[in-house]
C-alpha cells in the first residue's frame, strides 16, 4: 500500500481502534488509556506496513523505489567471470549508470571493456566523462542501430535497458544487440513488483519501466529465435550458489546468433 493511500486513510479516521479517541462511555481511565496506547501502536504498524517496512517486496523497501540492476551487474562479475571464463577479454555493456560498470569490469585481469549509456550524461562526473572522450562509453539511442560491427564482442551485458523499451522496439533493440555478440549475451531484468525510477527520472527515462515475468521473457526470446545458453546459466548459479549470491534481478543467459 503506497504512503498516499495511507494518507488519505488517516484523514477519513478509518483506522483500527478509532472509536476509541472519541469514546463517550464512563470506561474506567486505565482502560482508556490502555485503548489509546493499543490503538497508537496498530496506526504505527498500519503506516509501516503501507511503506514497505513490514511484509510485501524487501527489494522495494531496501531501495527506496530506486532500485537499480546496473549496480546488480557489478555484484555479478566475479560469477560471471566463472561463468564465461574465455568470454570476458572483451565485454560490452548497456544500460544507464555504464561508467560504472565499465569501470569496475576493466579492472577484471585481461578483461577490455565497452559501454553504451541509452541516456544523457550532463550530470556525469569527471572519470565518466573522461572514458566518453577516449571513446571507450558512447551515448547512443539503443532503439537504433548500435556504432559497431558485427560480432564485434566476446559478450555483451545489458541492465536497466530493456525494461523501458516497449515491444515494438524491443523487437528491433533486441537482434540488434545479439548481432554485435559473439558468445552471448546476458539480460539483467527487473522482477515483477520492482519499482525503478522515480517520477523525477521519468522525464530522462521516457516511459515507466515495464516488469515482466520470466515466463513474459522467455516466449519472446522464442520469438525472437534467441536460445539460451544452458552452460553458462548452469556455471553461473553454481558460482552464485557457493557464495550464496542472490540476484536480485532475472539473469538471462543468452546464445549469440549464428
Amino acid at each position: 500500500m503506497s504512503r498516499r493511500q495511507v494518507g488519505s486513510t488517516r484523514r477519513n479516521g478509518s483506522f483500527p481502534f478509532a472509536g476509541a479517541f472519541n469514546s463517550k462511555s464512563k470506561s474506567s481511565p486505565l482502560l482508556s488509556i490502555g485503548l489509546v496506547v493499543v490503538g497508537a501502536i496498530l496506526l504505527i504498524g498500519y503506516v509501516y506496513k503501507g511503506s514497505g517496512a513490514f511484509g510485501g517486496s524487501k527489494i522495494v523497501s531496501r531501495f527506496e523505489g530506486d532500485f537499480s540492476c546496473t549496480s546488480e551487474v557489478q555484484r555479478a562479475i566475479p560469477f560471471l567471470q566463472k561463468a564465461y571464463s574465455g568470454s570476458m577479454h572483451k565485454v560490452l555493456h548497456i544500460g544507464p549508470d555504464t561508467c560504472s560498470v565499465v569501470s569496475a569490469l576493466l579492472k577484471e585481469e585481461e578483461t577490455e571493456a565497452w559501454g553504451v549509456e541509452p541516456y544523457e550524461i550532463e550530470d556525469a562526473d569527471s572519470h565518466c566523462k573522461s572514458l566518453v572522450r577516449k571513446g571507450i562509453v558512447r551515448v547512443a539511442d539503443i532503439k537504433f542501430s548500435l556504432p559497431y560491427k558485427a560480432k564485434s564482442f566476446s559478450l555483451v551485458i545489458v541492465s536497466d535497458a530493456l525494461d523501458y523499451l516497449s515491444p515494438k522496439y524491443l523487437n528491433k533493440t533486441l537482434p540488434e544487440i545479439a548481432r554485435v555478440s559473439i558468445d552471448g549475451l546476458v539480460i539483467f531484468a527487473g522482477l515483477p513488483g520492482q519499482q525503478k525510477a522515480k517520477v523525477s527520472e521519468l522525464s530522462k527515462f521516457g516511459r515507466p519501466a515495464k516488469m515482466r515475468s520470466a515466463s513474459w521473457w522467455v516466449r519472446y526470446f522464442v520469438q525472437t529465435s534467441l536460445e539460451e545458453n544452458e552452460a553458462a546459466s548452469k556455471k553461473f548459479e553454481q558460482a552464485a550458489s557457493k557464495e550464496s549470491y542472490q540476484p536480485s534481478c532475472q539473469v538471462f543467459h543468452l546464445n549469440s546468433y549464428h
